[in-house]
């Protein structure tokens, strides 16, 4: 094997590993704790084999698996071996980061602190490229905590920006894998798209403009591709907006015409009202005038009333004077006739008088005569009681009979109390019992309704079911036995709670079963039900033996422990048949119901108990015992939600309130007997109590009859004596009477002498009245005369003023209508209040007629022709306007676009031609490199430049195909198609094809001969060894675990040892110098022995 000429080892203590990596002029920097970066070492010289930009040293300190390590690589091959784990990805990581890449890149971790070694609080990376005007150190310190990072540029504080344009203007491409290929990216290489793998290889090899151009071209190809659709929609739109105006323009020829016509409309609608204003105006100088004449008319008038008036008042002033005396006179006979009046009444007065003496001795004679008929018939009223006192006999013997019925009045009286107090009690027992009754039948409806709730549900479920259910309680005189209805009619829980474990033991279909005691009774039941009326239901029988009461095999109390509470049977009643059959068929009462403290135990309940089924809070278990290992299997199931048994009616409590009712009915009927036989004893009490009290009535009647004939006598007697006593004198009061109307008839005298003379004076009043009336009569007529004069004069006077006033209303109705017939006119002619007409209206006018009706005429005229036009619309002119307008300026943006294409174009074939050509030529070195490559290991291979479409200058891409096998033919390269290792040595025998025309200053493969064959891969070392170490070639990082014996390696070559293990020496305590001497002191006395 050729010994390399520079070797260099790492090495690792047992308690972390450490490497050192350097030449033997480099030192081992020591661990620094502050942030500021540790001292680089001096530049190297500008001149020696190294390219610029390549790798001169990398430092690392708690980097990833390094506590501190530095690396001195070769200018050209060098070879990274070292075990899995040792770190050899750590150095490629380091690289990557230390040149400002992205940690997402390497596959690891996608934070940059991440990479700091676990335990420490920050890491360092340090990075010497070799540069012609003085090498550049690039300085990275990374804090965990803060997962950010400080940059330094030769020791000066810098930021990432700065550190990405150092690297770029070095041609460091640390994302592009035809340059840096970590472990974890080496699959994806292949994965790349033709398109991606030309983009990655003009950056990698490529002239610096040759991607330039390309990106250009693409955007160019964009805006070509931009342009031609826009000119193409545009001409297509330019296209049809100038056909659409085609279709259109007789359309708005014709709108045109019609406007033509529509114009002259309007300039004739504008000069009719100036016509209606002069028509109107010259009737208002008519107007004016005539009014004028009525005005003086007027005049006139009213200056010959003026004498009439002044005679109309000088006869209305004699009227006044002579109304006034007559009011005098008036006076006087109103004050006259007022005396005589009151004379007239005094002398009525004095008749009323006398009429009153007369009317007062009447009344005497009247009350005397009828005293005198009242005395007579007391008198006559006292002897008939005096006889019928004598015929009434004697009273004394009557006590004794009035006492005995006073007795028996007593003791019916007391029987009838006693029967009322026991009709009473009766009424109470009566109520007492009612109200009993109302509370039973309340219960009892309360039950029914619940019972009614289980059968709603049943006829929701089971219509059949619930028909039979009917057609039995009709129809129960038909069995023989005992027939029960739907088992979940007739099941009754007794705490709603445990319905759920009732529902999901006993299946529906016997839920809904009726159950019979006779067989004979199920076939009645099932012919009528089943065959007859078509109805689905089940029916059961009961065992002829009762299981109702059949005791479980095990006791409660035995299985309280395990948190049972009691068997199925226990939870619920039923009638006795239901029970039995419950018990025989799904053994009810051997199944037990636990709690959630036997669920916790289930495992000790199944194989302590051996129970075949248990219930548990809420689920049911199911223990059977296996037929081939006698092994108990289990299995649960969740218990579904009561739907059926969650109503609860006590059947035993119903029957109960049942009897209970029957009972009170029949107290009920005995005590409404009782009272109906009070009642008879009370009436007949009442009748015979009612014959003895009138009984005693009687008698107590007679007994006071003498008495009270007594009383009456001595009462009338007493009111004779009184009438006898009142006497009265007629004789005396009629001379009385007689006196008094004299003196009243000589008072009478005198006061008609004195209304005599008081007529007299009235009569020679009303005289000199009635000469003072004719004389105002007189003066009145003339009055009336002359007024009626002046009415005539007036009423011409107001037909002159009524025509002048109708006049005058024209007039100003004409000037209102004037003013705004000229703002009408001007408002149409868009004219100011104090704007003339233009000359433009009045030299149009002169062409127009001068007529109302000639206007209207040929307003009637030009508005039928232009309603010839019809299916015209504003819009399609304007469309059609704005359309031109869009036309024209299309045509100048269409007209735009085309130069502005035509000049894209011209820069699409200059960048072409500057891009295409070196491109192909590149292309075709490296076709011929891979070539020779694949043709070298017996294989084929090529690479072509690759596009559908030459003007598609985004769809270019580097095609590789590759055929490892004579029998084939050429594949592309695709992460489908080769095997692991064919892709890997088609990788690497491209990546060695950019070697010797790669611009990049360094290449980085990572592990990627672990999926080769030995021959390939012997090859593939081979070939890499011959590229990378000739001269002028960028420097080469090759990272593998393990290399094939008898390699064949270059005296260029850089061979770096990563070591790890329990015995290698601390950093400070290597000394590569010495190391070097022995091995050259050994290699010395070889010969010589």
């Amino acid at each position: 094997m050729a010994t390399p000429s520079r070797k260099t080892s790492t090495q690792s203590p047992l308690a972390s590993k450490r490497a050192l990596l350097s030449d033997p002029s480099s030192e081992v920097p020591s661990k620094k704790k502050s942030s500021v970066p540790p001292a680089a070492p001096p530049p190297l010289p500008s001149s020696g084999p190294f390219v610029e930009g390549s790798i001169v040293r990398i430092a690392m300190e708690n980097f990833l698996t390094y506590d501190v390590c530095e690396v001195s690589p070769g200018p050209h091959l060098n070879m990274i071996i070292g075990a899995n784990g040792t770190g050899k990805s750590s150095i490629v990581c380091a690289i990557c980061l230390g040149l400002a890449g992205k940690p997402a890149f390497m596959g690891r971790a996608d934070k940059v602190g991440f990479f700091v070694k676990r335990g420490c609080s920050k890491g360092m990376v340090e990075i010497e490229l070799f540069r012609t005007s003085g090498n550049l150190v690039i300085t990275r310190e990374i804090d965990v905590a803060k997962n950010q990072s400080l940059w330094f540029i030769n020791k000066k504080s810098a930021n990432q920006k700065i550190v990405e344009e150092q690297v770029a203007a070095l041609n460091i491409q640390v994302g592009n894998l035809c340059q840096f290929l970590p472990q974890d990216k080496v699959g994806e290489f292949a994965k790349l798209s033709k398109i991606e793998l030309l983009e990655a290889t003009e950056k990698s090899i490529g002239p610096p403009e040759m991607h330039k151009y390309h990106c250009e071209l693409k955007n160019f190809r964009e805006k070509e591709k931009q342009l031609e659709t826009s000119c193409k929609q545009k001409t297509e739109c330019l296209e049809k907006m100038i056909q659409r105006n085609e279709r259109y323009k007789q359309d708005v020829d014709r709108f045109y015409e019609r406007k033509r016509h529509l114009d002259l409309i309007e300039m004739l609608e504008a000069k009719r009202p100036w016509v209606e204003y002069e028509n109107v105006r010259q009737e208002y100088e008519e107007v004016k005038l005539a009014r004028d004449q009525a005005k003086e008319e007027v005049r006139k008038l009213k200056e010959s009333q003026i004498p009439i008036t002044e005679r109309i008042e000088e006869m209305e002033r004699q009227r006044h004077i002579l109304e006034a005396r007559i009011k005098e006179k008036a006076s006087a006979i109103t004050e006259t006739s007022q005396k005589c009046k009151y004379k007239q009444d005094v002398i009525e007065r004095k008749d009323k008088q006398i009429e009153e003496l007369q009317q007062a001795l009447t009344v005497k004679q009247n009350e005397e005569h009828d005293r005198q008929r009242r005395i007579s018939n007391t008198r006559k009223m006292i002897e008939d009681l005096q006889n019928e006192l004598k015929t009434t006999e004697s009273c004394e013997n009557l006590q004794p009979q009035i006492d005995a019925v006073t007795n028996d009045l007593r003791r019916v009286q007391d029987e009838k109390a006693l029967c009322e107090s026991e009709m009473i009690d009766k009424r109470r027992e009566r109520e007492t019992l009612e109200k009993e009754k109302r509370s039973v039948d309340d219960h009892i409806i309360r039950f029914d309704n619940l019972m009614n709730q289980k059968e709603d549900k049943l006829r929701q479920r089971y219509r059949d079911t619930y028909d039979a259910v009917l057609w039995l309680r009709n129809n129960r005189d038909k069995f023989k036995q005992r027939v029960c209805e739907p088992i979940m009619l007739t099941i009754n829980m007794k705490d709603n709670k445990n319905a759920k474990y009732i529902e999901n033991h006993i299946p529906s279909n016997d839920l809904r079963a009726f159950v019979f005691e006779n067989q004979e009774d199920m076939e009645v039941f099932l012919k009528e039900v089943r065959d007859n009326k078509k109805l689905r239901v089940n029916a059961v029988i009961a065992p002829k033996n009762s299981y109702a009461d059949k005791a479980p095999s095990r006791s409660l109390n035995d299985l309280k422990q395990y948190g049972f509470f009691s068997y199925l049977r226990e939870l619920f009643d039923a009638p006795d048949p239901v029970m039995s059959y419950l018990c025989c068929q799904y053994h009810i009462h051997e199944v037990p119901v636990g709690t959630e403290r036997t669920r916790e135990k289930i495992e000790r309940v199944i194989q302590e108990t051996r129970l075949k089924q248990i219930y548990t809070a809420e689920e049911k278990y199911v223990v059977k015992t296996s037929f081939y290992s006698n092994k108990l299997i289990s299995s649960n199931t969740s218990l579904k939600v009561a739907q059926f048994l969650t109503v609860t009616v006590d059947l035993e409590q119903r029957r109960h309130l049942e009897e209970q009712l029957k009972e009170i009915n029949r107290k009920l009927q005995a005590v409404e007997s009782g009272l109906s036989a009070l009642r008879e004893t009370n009436k007949h009490l009442e009748h015979k109590d009612n014959e003895l009290r009138q009984k005693k009535k009687e008698l107590l009647e007679r007994k006071t009859k003498k008495r009270q004939l007594e009383q009456k006598i001595s009462s009338k007697l007493g009111s004779l004596k009184l009438m006898e006593q009142d006497t009265c004198n007629l004789e005396e009061e009629e001379r009385k009477a007689s006196t008094k109307i004299k003196e009243i008839n000589v008072q009478k005298a005198k006061l008609v002498t004195e209304l005599t003379n008081l007529i007299k004076n009235c009569t020679a009043l009303h005289i000199q009245k009635v000469d003072l009336i004719l004389q105002n009569t007189t003066v009145i007529s003339e009055k009336n005369k002359l007024e009626s004069d002046y009415i005539a004069t007036s009423s011409q006077l107001r037909i002159t003023e009524q025509h002048f006033i109708e006049l005058d209303e024209n007039r100003l109705r004409l000037l209102q209508k004037c003013k705004e017939l000229m703002k009408r006119a001007k408002q149409v002619c868009n004219l100011g209040a104090e704007q003339t007409v233009p000359q433009e209206y009045q030299t149009a006018f002169q062409d127009l007629p001068n007529t109302l009706d000639e206007i209207d005429a040929l307003l009637t005229e030009e508005r039928s022709r232009a309603s010839c036009f019809t299916g015209l619309n504003p819009t399609v002119v304007e469309e059609y306007t704005k359309r031109e307008e869009e036309i024209e300026q299309l045509t100048e943006e269409l007209k735009i676009k085309k130069v502005e294409l035509d000049k894209y174009r011209e820069n699409i074939s200059q960048v072409k031609e500057r891009w295409l050509n070196p491109l192909k030529e590149l292309v075709e070195k490296i076709n011929e490199k891979f070539s020779y490559f694949f043709s070298s290991m017996q294989c084929a291979g090529e690479v072509d430049l690759h596009t559908e479409n030459e003007e598609d200058y985004d769809k270019y891409g580097i095609r590789i195909r590759v055929k490892f096998r004579s029998s084939t033919q050429l594949h592309e390269l695709t992460p489908h198609h080769q095997s692991g290792g064919e892709r890997s040595v088609s990788t690497m025998l491209y990546l060695m094809a950019l070697q010797e025309l790669n611009r990049c200053p360094f290449r980085v493969v990572d592990e990627i001969n672990q999926g080769m064959d030995p021959i390939n891969e012997r090859r593939v070392f081979e070939m890499v060894v011959n590229t990378a170490c000739k001269e002028n070639t960028s420097q080469y990082f090759f990272i593998t675990p393990k290399l094939l014996q008898n390699l064949p390696y270059s005296e260029k070559m850089t061979v770096l040892f990563v070591y790890n293990g329990p015995h290698m020496l601390e950093p400070n305590r290597w000394n590569l110098k010495a190391f070097q001497r022995r091995r050259r002191r050994i290699t010395f006395t070889q010969p010589s022995q």
